[in-house]
């Protein structure tokens, strides 16, 4: 099903004409109050004036949603490259980084598990014992700086309780699919609470590889827990430690060369392993007269490797077929295999000073923080790759960055109901960077990004705001580049402005709130991926990053939450998207350039769509289907190669009494072929390196059955 503009038009000019009628007959109710957590300081949903979808833990039961692959298709302009066997790499509003890097580590979008940071790191993201997630869309320069150009995601795990609480989770389903995990949580002493989760999770991946005779080359093994302790010291003192790891040993054997999509042939089949482990230390003290201070450590250290057959079928394959040489036809000979491993060690230290009710400013009515962040981040890549047996492209390189930031924030209460946000970050980074080509670099750069935001409560029913914000994202480099591109070694800055209006609501007794915003996006200098094969060596495809001049995206978020009676709730997201360069030209393999200015951002679609219901009735039955979808979208800026539009039906019924529940779930029923990832270039060698289209699926049905246990 293809969603016109036409339909979205309607969609919000209806929700626009209910907006005057609800405003009318309601003025006695309150707006929603879903606290944020990605905030500087706590605040309610409805009064954080940018672009926010929040997910909490009773949506991800209710849609079986294991790991933040699943709850992407739920998220208004939220999309993700499936280049991973997990989505490492996300886009929001078209904005965000499609494949591995070479070079630096530079993301658009910020990835945070209870603060600690991930980003560029997203397979880390398991669902289990999760209160709630939170995607903030649009730049968030002045809460967390380069790393949040495209926006945030924040994800929060449950806090330890002083109340015992036990919970104990169990899931089987096809593809081998084994998942077991469980918590625990209460107090060790009056002061200190805990709680600590863990989960085993694996299936063998939907693949079957024909030629060596296994279904497991594309598993997914994943061991991932969680520790917290809270100690309250004193009345003024709150220690918060939070340490988590994750163990991904995961395969990946995806692709095909007659885009089959299930049945591979590769005999060398490749991984995506990460293991990470990361604490964080944070203390809230409000014992000064002045301010509260807050001040958080971070450490985490990650070992990553992924490596792929890049040939994607076999010595026998290629044997059997005929290839041309000096001689005549021969049999094809070809064998590539991809390797890169990495080690990261991000340490991060931030102190705020936030203003108390005595100290606030300009006659008491503004609120006030200062801050300072500093941080260093050290990585090295082992990159190796084989060519027919022989050594092929061979670079080792390290990697280290010193961020330095301040920032402010005035937080403002006007005249007539008005509120006043203003923003600013200063951040300084200094990189150094080698490797064994002999390429050094040590860049240092000064940016700035923040916002300022309008809002206000229109009656009791009504919140509107207007916010500007400027997001920036580091300059850098690409490694290993060949000869041909080598003046792309290093790319610049890039900065994005966004403009955004917003309306929340809550209506009909506060049975349906609503959160609409419309925002324009205007990017200077931007970073874009391209990728070219080398014309003397076809095996080898580089993915390097550039500077386009300059894009622009307009569109919308629509989210509606409906609750029709005590037993039935209905949930829907619409998201467009209009994402386009101003002016880009591209060099081919060949040297020649080609122009797409005009055209649309790669993994941008122009629509996303969710619609979902709940049914819970009081004899313990339960029942959730969710249908979501998105339009076709460009899969690279360096073809024109697209996606089809896609939709998936998932959904889930069950039985819940007292402690327990027992539930039947099932994803993409209608077994539907989505792409999340394409390439157009030259892999066989036997049709003469010729361009060919290549697609890697999500995930077909899947089918499972989950026992849950808390008490």
């Amino acid at each position: 099903m293809k969603i016109s503009k036409s339909a979205i038009s309607i969609a919000i000019t209806t929700y626009l004409a209910s907006f005057n009628s609800f405003s009318q007959n309601n003025t006695a109710d309150e707006l929603e109050h879903i606290t944020v957590s990605s905030s500087f300081t706590k605040q309610s949903l409805a009064q954080v004036p940018t672009s926010i979808a929040v997910i909490d833990q009773q949506k991800i039961d209710d849609q079986a949603i294991q790991h933040f692959e699943e709850l992407i298709s739920s998220v208004a302009n939220l999309n993700f490259s499936g280049g991973t066997s997990r989505p490492k790499y996300l886009q929001i509003r078209g904005v965000g980084e499609r494949s591995e890097y070479r070079g630096a580590p530079n993301s658009s979008v910020g990835f945070i598990v209870d603060d600690i940071d991930l980003s560029g790191l997203g397979m880390a993201a398991s669902m289990y014992d999760v209160q709630q997630v939170e995607v903030l869309r649009g730049p968030q320069g002045a809460r967390f700086g380069a790393n949040a150009l495209a926006g945030l995601v924040y994800i929060k795990s449950n806090d330890p309780s002083q109340t015992p609480e036990y919970g104990f989770k169990a899931s089987l389903g096809n593809d081998d699919l084994i998942d077991i995990a469980g918590y625990s949580s209460g107090a060790i002493n009056d002061k200190l609470s805990y709680r600590i989760s863990l989960e085993q999770h694996q299936q063998n991946g939907y693949r079957d590889n024909t030629y060596l005779s296994r279904d497991d080359t594309n598993a997914i093994d994943e061991f991932s827990g969680k520790f917290k302790l809270r100690y309250i010291a004193t009345d003024d003192l709150t220690v918060d430690f939070t340490y988590l790891f994750a163990d991904n040993d995961n395969g990946f054997d995806a692709w095909t060369l007659d885009n089959n999509g299930f049945n591979t042939i590769t005999d060398d089949p490749g991984v995506d392993k990460q293991k990470s482990h990361g604490s964080a230390l944070k203390f809230t003290y409000d014992g000064l007269s002045f301010a509260q201070l807050t001040a958080i450590s971070s450490y985490t250290t990650t070992k990553h490797q992924h490596a792929y057959d890049g040939d994607w079928a076999n010595t026998d394959y290629w044997a059997s077929k005929s290839c041309e040489d000096d001689d005549g036809a021969v049999p094809c000979e070809y064998s590539y295999l991809w390797d890169k491993q990495a080690d990261r060690d991000v340490w991060s230290q931030e102190f705020r000073l936030t203003s108390n009710d005595s100290s606030r400013i300009f006659s008491n009515t503004t609120a006030w923080l200062l801050g300072a962040y500093i941080s260093k981040l050290d990585e090295s890549n082992d990159l190796d790759s084989s060519y027919n047996g022989w050594p092929d492209e061979i670079l080792d390189s390290t990697y280290s960055a010193n961020n330095y930031a301040i920032f402010t924030q005035l937080d403002s209460i006007l005249d007539y109901g008005h509120q006043l946000s203003v923003g600013l970050r200063v951040e300084k980074r200094k990189t150094e960077y080698s490797d064994s080509a002999g390429d050094e670099f040590d860049p240092s750069e000064t940016m700035w990004g923040g916002h300022i935001a309008l809002s206000k409560a229109i009656n009791s029913q009504h919140a509107a705001y207007i916010r500007i914000a400027r997001g920036y994202k580091a300059g850098g480099f690409n490694m290993g580049l060949p000869e041909q591109l080598s003046q792309f070694k290093e790319f610049d800055t890039e900065t994005l402005m966004n403009y955004e209006l917003g309306l929340k609501s809550t209506m009909l007794d506060s049975a349906l709130t609503s959160r609409l915003a419309i925002f324009y996006m205007d990017r200077k200098d931007q970073q874009v991926n391209a990728s070219q094969q080398n014309p003397d060596k076809p095996q080898q495809f580089t993915i390097y990053t550039a500077n386009a001049t300059s894009s622009n995206s307009y569109g919308l978020e629509l989210e509606l939450n409906y609750q029709v009676t005590n037993n039935l709730s209905i949930d829907s997201t619409i998201g467009y998207l209009k994402a386009t360069y101003d002016d880009y030209a591209y060099m081919d393999k060949y040297g020649t350039s080609i122009d797409i200015s005009g055209r649309e951002l790669a993994h941008a679609p122009n629509y996303t769509f969710s619609l979902g219901t709940t049914y819970r009735n009081d004899a313990g039955f339960i029942a959730n289907i969710n249908w979501s979808g998105k339009d076709e979208f460009y899969f690279s800026d360096s073809h024109a190669e697209k996606s089809a539009s896609s939709n998936l039906l998932n959904a889930k019924v069950g039985y819940e009494i007292n402690d327990w529940s027992i539930s039947l779930w099932a994803r993409n029923i209608t077994d539907e072929k989505v792409a999340t990832r394409g390439f157009f270039f030259g892999n066989e060698p036997d049709q003469g390196w010729a361009a060919k289209k290549y697609l890697r699926y999500g995930a077909p049905r899947q089918v499972g059955v989950t026992l849950d246990y808390n008490f």
